[in-house]
């Protein structure tokens, strides 16, 4: 009889583990932004108010803010198979406790546990991957497959949580979470390596990850309290200054502990700090994007949830297909950077093109070009992104990196949405107070928004530009099979 585990059997179980470790993924990434269509139904239903609302999403999002990068170094130092597994058990039974939830404080509760849960399954993926696929050409294409589900999750999220709270109810966007949840646990049991960690001794630092922890928390806190605080008020300046000072006491503790959690080596490289820091940027102008333009959508163009979520189905359509088809071979062709920087571009003339949008568009003539633009765009930007911050990281660090790349995505997305929603309602707010009328002062808000949106991604450009050093590409070690 022939042996079961052949070099083909080998790799085809690599590419299905990788698909496994994708759908748990997308089931992280389509709860960021599935939730925010359902939450009128979720305010009518549970009685929460305008400013309590926002927590349903706060709580979510300062826990898995916050733990990201703690979480992809345990996962280093103990097991990151085993944090992916213990993520998906925590984030699933957390979205069990979310559906049946019948009370505001349940179902916050909830939220910060779904992203406890988030954060534990996310920070390692990327990590995991470039392990499993070690080889340039088949890294690339995994890169690819991990892209499209990172940046195209949002939109998908749009589209199913209309789907799902017109059919059904807003308790069904938590529910469809367990099917998924268990499903993708059990394939991840029989399919991912059992791996052991370098050991808690090579990184146990409990101070180090208390004040990595708590700043990261505070800002994300921070960030999103502004909203309603205001960036130059005593609360946002003061508990800023803190979360900043924990931070430079982090990076103080780590440049003299014997076994810092996150050894300070892994921003020495020019390509990871820098896309790091361009992620940051263009995540910031582009996640504002899906949630302001949702909003203009509905508040100004009369959109219900099922249409937003279609009006945005060409953006997770091209960003598959340039994630998947297009990018990972002009990574290795012409190099992540030269890639990188077409597709910031798109996106900066996308969102420049919304920032034009009359309070009267037609979705073919005004809206469509710009779901192009971004589709297109992030398609190109995400898999070189994710290339680059990975490319200094070494075996023993590869789940920090994956932190590292996770944590900058939503402290990025976190500040972002703050400071686009606050500057387009204060825009707005003036406007009205000034007899314009209500559908063109929004209009005018989510324009000011776009504008800042795309000069944050315009900066990043520059930023690419100045910091990332162009790869050496060694195309003929790959072009053979092609």
């Amino acid at each position: 009889m022939t042996p079961q585990a052949t070099p083909a059997h080998d790799e085809r179980s690599r590419w299905i583990a990788l698909v496994v470790l994708c759908v748990g993924m997308l089931m992280i990434i389509l709860d960021a932004t599935i939730v925010n269509v359902a939450l009128p139904s979720i305010q009518d239903d549970l009685g929460f108010s305008q400013n309590s609302l926002a927590w349903v999403v706060n709580a979510y999002l300062i826990a898995f803010g916050g733990l990201l990068l703690l979480a992809g170094r345990l996962g280093d130092l103990i097991s990151r198979r085993l944090m992916f597994l213990s993520g998906l058990a925590v984030f699933t039974v957390a979205s069990l406790v979310c559906g049946f939830a019948q009370s505001q404080d349940v179902l916050i509760g909830a939220r910060f546990v779904q992203g406890v849960g988030g954060a534990m399954t996310s920070a390692v993926i990327l990590g995991m991957i470039v392990t499993m696929f070690p080889e340039p050409r088949d890294q690339a294409k995994a890169i690819g497959v991990y892209s499209f589900v990172a940046s195209a999750g949002a939109s998908i999220g749009l589209l199913a949580g209309g789907v799902l709270t017109e059919a059904i109810n807003w308790h069904w966007i938590f529910f469809v979470n367990l099917p998924i949840g268990i499903g993708t646990a059990l394939f991840a049991s029989r399919l991912l390596e059992r791996d052991r960690g370098i050991g808690l001794d090579q990184g146990a630092d409990v101070p180090g990850a208390v004040l990595v922890t708590g700043s990261l928390m505070l800002a994300v806190y921070t960030i999103v309290e502004a909203a309603d605080a205001g960036w130059g008020s005593a609360q946002t300046l003061g508990l800023g200054a803190v979360a900043v000072a924990l931070m430079g006491a982090f990076v103080a503790r780590e440049a003299t502990a014997r076994t810092p959690l996150v050894p300070l080596r892994i921003f020495r490289s020019r390509n990871v700090s820098g896309a790091n820091a361009v992620q940051m940027l263009m995540v910031a102008g582009l996640f504002g994007m899906f949630f302001l333009g949702a909003l203009f959508l509905q508040r100004v163009l009369g959109y219900d949830a099922l249409e937003v979520g279609l009006a945005f189905l060409p953006v997770a359509v091209l960003i598959g297909a340039f994630s998947l088809r297009v990018s990972p071979p002009l990574v290795l062709r012409i190099g992540g950077r030269a890639t990188l920087l077409p597709g910031l571009a798109m996106i900066v003339a996308g969102l420049s093109l919304f920032a034009r949008a009359p309070v009267d568009s037609t979705y073919l003539v005004d809206i469509l070009p710009v779901m192009v633009l971004l589709g297109v765009g992030a398609g190109l930007v995400f898999p070189a992104l994710m290339t680059l911050a990975m490319s200094g990281a070494t075996q023993s660090d590869s789940g920090l990196a994956s932190g590292l790349v996770n944590t900058t995505q939503q402290v990025g997305g976190a500040l972002g949405l703050a400071v686009l929603a606050t500057l387009a309602t204060t825009r707005s707010e003036t406007l009205l107070g000034d007899g314009q009328s209500t559908a063109q002062a929004l209009t005018d808000g989510y324009h000011l928004a776009f504008t800042v949106g795309a000069g944050l991604v315009a900066f990043g450009i520059v930023l690419a530009l100045a910091v990332l050093k162009p790869e050496t590409v060694a195309e003929p070690a790959y072009s053979e099979a092609a």
